[in-house]
Parts: structure tokens; C-alpha cells; sequence
């Protein structure tokens, strides 16, 4: 009965656009930085018969759109005439734009690859975790990762790749404004806005050059740097989405306040960025000698060191 972990991650240039839905092969790469010890556990056994799923030890029913989606993904692997307890345990909040499902499907590749015994490398388990969920290519390793978009058809050159990059002083700050579950899924929002906004006709160049500065600002350890382009794509992407018919908003009065607040304390010469994912929540950019200043403005800020684990 293998249980396996995943990490959370948290995406500095965003992925936002698919070219195959059904692949989950993006229009672009993207880069993130994995949430140390937050993520997902998973556990699963062979039933003897008919699947039983838990999330956070309550069963969820066959109607959820979460075990569809749970369902397809084990009957893309699944042996004739087998069938799976799978228990999932998520210490962030789910589906609330904290990267769940990706550290979900990454912690259930693992987990599988152990049950069947596959033997597969981390790369070949990027591959599969992608078709759970997109980002979940991106939790298969610790620290920053690369999703490569590829160019095959198949979306076999479509996968994670990490980074060798470390840098024990960076902190992540988790601003929780919701745990509730956002209204509008990412992939119903993506595809809503890749159909209707025309500001993501611009959106692949803006990728581009986010991404090459962005590798610049890591290898060099410039904060600042890295700060002002991780904050300047995620407005990018909600700038994209919320062009859309309709509009796609996922940030709240208090998503606007906390963004204020960020911006009020470099004003004041602390150097602290944001980014967002879809869903109200922040996520806060910071070194570690600036950790109390900033927690004396977000005194409910959780702060995470990506390096420990």
C-alpha cells in the first residue's frame, strides 16, 4: 500500500493556454517554484471491487467533478478488472488557486508507479502526471522547475525539467483570503479566455520574454529582478483572463487590498513582490532578512522556506 508525497508549486512565469486539451500541452513553458513541505499525500491498494476515493478522509461521490476527473485519469493506466482505494490529503486548501491538483495527480503518478511496480524515471512520471493536471508535471521534484511545452504531437517532450538553481534565502508567503472553492475551474477559464479575449493573441510573447529575464534574475540571484517579473506576468494573465466574455475575475476586494498593502511596503523601501494564481489568493516573494517587516503588515502570512522539505 505506497503512500507518496508531492509538492505544491507555485508558478513565477504562468502557464495559461493549452494546444491540446486532451494532452494538457501547453501554448508556452512555464517555471515555478516548488512549496517545500506543502502539498499532497496519497495512498493507494488494489478494492476488490469498484473504486472508493477519499479527500481529506471524506469519501466523495461519483457526480464530483474532481472524481471524473480522478476516475479517467486512473482508467488511462488501469489494468482490465482492476480497481483502487485512493485516500489524498492536502494540508493547503483544494481547489482554492493553491496548485491542489497538481501536487494531487504528481503524488498519485508516484504512488501508482510504486503500486505497479513501472519503474519509471521522474521525467517519464512528468509525462503522465500531466494528463491528470497540467502543473502537475511541475511537482514531481522539489526547488524550481521548467515545463518544457514541446513540440510533438504526442507530448512526450512535454514535461517538467528542474532547475539547478539554489537559493536557501528565498521565502514564499501564502496570503490565504479564501478556502473556498473558486466558481470557475482553470481549464473552463482558459478555454474561455484562449476563445474570447483578445488581449491573448499577445500572451505567448509576453511568456517569452518574462521567461528569459526570469532565468536571468536565477542564475544571477538578482531578488528584485525575479520579483518584478513574476509579479508583472501573473497581472498579465489576469489582465488576459479578465478580457474574456465574460470576464473572468478571480480576485476579491480584499485580493486588491492585499495587493495595495504589497505595494505600499516597497513604497517604503521593502522589498516584497506578489503573485497570483487563478483563485483570490497571494502569494508573497521575499528574502529572508526582510521576513519580519513583512510579517508585521501580513501578520497572517504563512511563510514557507521552498528549500526545506
Amino acid at each position: 500500500m505506497p503512500t507518496a508525497f508531492a509538492p505544491s508549486n507555485i508558478a513565477l512565469i504562468k502557464y495559461w493556454g493549452k494546444r491540446d486539451s486532451k494532452l494538457n500541452l501547453p501554448n508556452t513553458d512555464s517555471l515555478s517554484i516548488s512549496l517545500g513541505n506543502k502539498g499532497t499525500s496519497t495512498t493507494i491498494e488494489f478494492s476488490e471491487a469498484l473504486d472508493h476515493y477519499e479527500v481529506n478522509g471524506t469519501a466523495i461521490t461519483p457526480d464530483m467533478a474532481f472524481t471524473k476527473r480522478l476516475k479517467a485519469f486512473l482508467d488511462l493506466h488501469r489494468p482490465t478488472g482492476v480497481f483502487y482505494n485512493v485516500s489524498t490529503v492536502n494540508n493547503i486548501p483544494t481547489a482554492a488557486g493553491l496548485a491542489s491538483s497538481a501536487s494531487g495527480f504528481a503524488a498519485l503518478s508516484l504512488a501508482l508507479n510504486e503500486l505497479h511496480q513501472w519503474n519509471l524515471n521522474l521525467t517519464q512520471l512528468s509525462v503522465l502526471a500531466r494528463l491528470g493536471s497540467g502543473s502537475a508535471c511541475r511537482s514531481l521534484w522539489h526547488g524550481f522547475v521548467k515545463w518544457q511545452q514541446g513540440k510533438r504531437p504526442d507530448g512526450l517532450d512535454s514535461h517538467g525539467v528542474p532547475l539547478n538553481t539554489d537559493w536557501p534565502e528565498l521565502r514564499v508567503g501564502l496570503l490565504i483570503l479564501s478556502t473556498s472553492e473558486k466558481a470557475l475551474s482553470s481549464r473552463e477559464a482558459m478555454q474561455r479566455t484562449i476563445e474570447t479575449s483578445k488581449r491573448y493573441q499577445t500572451w505567448p510573447n509576453q511568456v517569452h520574454d518574462d521567461l528569459v529575464q526570469l532565468e536571468w534574475a536565477l542564475a544571477t540571484q538578482e531578488f528584485e529582478l525575479l520579483g518584478q517579473i513574476a509579479e508583472r506576468n501573473a497581472l498579465a494573465m489576469h489582465a488576459t483572463m479578465e478580457d474574456s466574455l465574460p470576464p473572468t475575475v478571480y480576485s476579491t476586494h480584499e485580493t486588491l487590498a492585499a495587493r495595495q498593502l504589497v505595494w505600499q511596503c516597497r513604497k517604503e523601501g521593502i522589498p516584497v513582490y506578489f503573485t497570483q494564481d487563478a483563485g483570490p489568493n497571494l502569494k508573497l516573494l521575499f528574502l529572508a532578512e526582510d521576513q519580519a517587516k513583512i510579517l508585521a503588515y501580513f501578520p497572517k502570512l504563512e511563510v514557507i522556506i521552498p528549500t526545506q522539505h
